[in-house]
């Protein structure tokens, strides 16, 4: 199976050209080629589909094997596969997802895609859509008890759900411990992305994600695009914000005239490859 290894701020994916592959077995096939002593080594799969209503598909497996409805950071790459290999020769396209059709814009260098700038759509804000269980009409800086400790949290669906909490210190935040317990509470019947902030200032937001099915990875592009809604609903930043992840940059805009939440940030080939399945 011929495959190309793609990251966006070093979110790494398999692509898989469904156009010219075939995979079987998507979820067991990201378990066995994610593993990163025993595979080629990710954070997931990506296939690249064809679409009866839009461009193309994306279909996106955890390094679990579980599907996930979207991830912004393999969308870009999405993007410049299909561009950079002269499956389209637009430079705006639409990609179906399972978090509805996403409007990609991209920046050409050289014949090459750069930069691409998505469209995410609008936040869903209401619980039971997220999902996450609660009475409240909005879920802003609830409190959610972990190991005895409160956090103030913040839920947000981006056709993913993310769960975002704001820490003084997010360098010395203790991730590996705090992330999994939030992924599996039982307030999140189909699990969350937890994302843990550290505000710096009203247009630079500090954020570490631990994604479900995946563990902490270094960026999340619906994590990111999570993160600054809920900034704006706690008053802690403006509409639009640098959101600064171990991976690099992503500049993220909550438009107030269509409600649209739209994320800019690179995405880069690493190498192509064969593989026996």
């Amino acid at each position: 199976m011929k495959f190309t290894k793609m990251q966006g701020l070093g979110n790494d994916y398999i692509y898989v050209n469904c156009f010219t592959e075939k995979v079987a077995d998507p979820s067991k096939m990201a378990k066995i080629l994610s593993d990163r002593h025993f595979g080629i080594g990710s954070d997931g799969l990506v296939l690249i589909m064809p679409s009866e209503t839009c461009d193309f598909k994306m279909r996106m497996f955890n390094s679990d094997g579980s599907e996930a409805e979207m991830c912004g950071n393999a969308i870009r790459c999405v993007g410049k596969y299909v561009y950079d290999n002269g499956l389209t020769q637009k430079t705006v396209i639409k990609i179906e997802t399972l978090a509805g059709i996403k409007i990609l814009d991209m920046k050409v260098e050289n014949g090459k895609v750069a930069m691409v700038r998505v469209d995410m759509g609008e936040p869903v804000l209401q619980p039971a859509l997220i999902p996450v269980k609660s009475e409240e009409e909005l879920f802003i800086s609830q409190p959610v008890l972990i190991d005895g400790k409160e956090f103030k949290v913040t839920c947000v669906s981006m056709g993913n759900p993310h769960a975002v909490t704001y820490v003084e210190d997010i360098d010395k935040f203790p991730l590996d411990i705090i992330g999994p317990k939030m992924e599996n509470d039982s307030l999140f019947p189909k699990r969350i992305n937890a994302e843990f902030v550290q505000v710096l200032d009203s247009k630079t937001l500090k954020m570490r994600v631990w994604e479900r099915g995946a563990g902490e990875t270094l960026a999340c592009g619906t994590g990111a695009c999570a993160t600054l809604v809920s900034s704006v609903l706690n008053g802690v930043s403006d509409r639009c914000a640098v959101v600064k992840l171990l991976g690099g940059d992503l500049i993220i805009e909550w438009n107030e005239n269509d409600n649209h939440v739209y994320m800019t940030g690179p995405a880069t080939k690493v190498f192509d490859g064969e593989i026996e399945i």
